[in-house]
């Protein structure tokens, strides 16, 4: 008997597996045919209208008020078409103008800034200045 377990054990390990074809082939993948677009997440019913005034609902947030002012914004509407980029870019600019100025004075004195010494020597190049 040992002998007969062996060999139905080497048939079956001989035998080719069969993949599956047709129909059931078909029903074995999973049944999700229609295709789900992913959820737009939502904020829900907003709370205040997009006329409500910036200066009543941060009436107690002085630097926000600022810049409001500085977009030139009034109302909620106004803010939300504008991106957090778009405000941190419009909001830093003078900065970074004044910064530039301020880079371009001291080359013009040799002088330069922590770090800043291949600006110096551009800007002195393209002004043409070698004191």
């Amino acid at each position: 008997m040992a002998k007969k377990k062996k060999t139905a054990k080497a048939a079956a390990a001989k035998k080719p597996i069969k993949k599956a074809t047709g129909v059931a082939a078909k029903s074995a993948k999973p049944k999700s045919s229609k295709k789900v677009s992913p959820k737009v997440p939502s904020l829900g019913r907003p709370l205040v209208t997009a006329e409500e005034k910036l200066y009543l609902l941060f009436k107690e947030d002085y630097e926000a008020r600022q810049v409001f002012e500085f977009l030139r914004v009034d109302s909620v509407g106004d803010l939300e078409k504008l991106s957090a980029e778009e405000i941190i870019r419009v909001l830093t600019a003078p900065v970074r103008r004044t910064v530039y100025r301020i880079r371009q004075r001291l080359a013009d004195k040799n002088r330069s800034l922590q770090g800043d010494v291949e600006f110096a020597l551009q800007h002195r190049e393209r002004t043409g200045e070698s004191k």
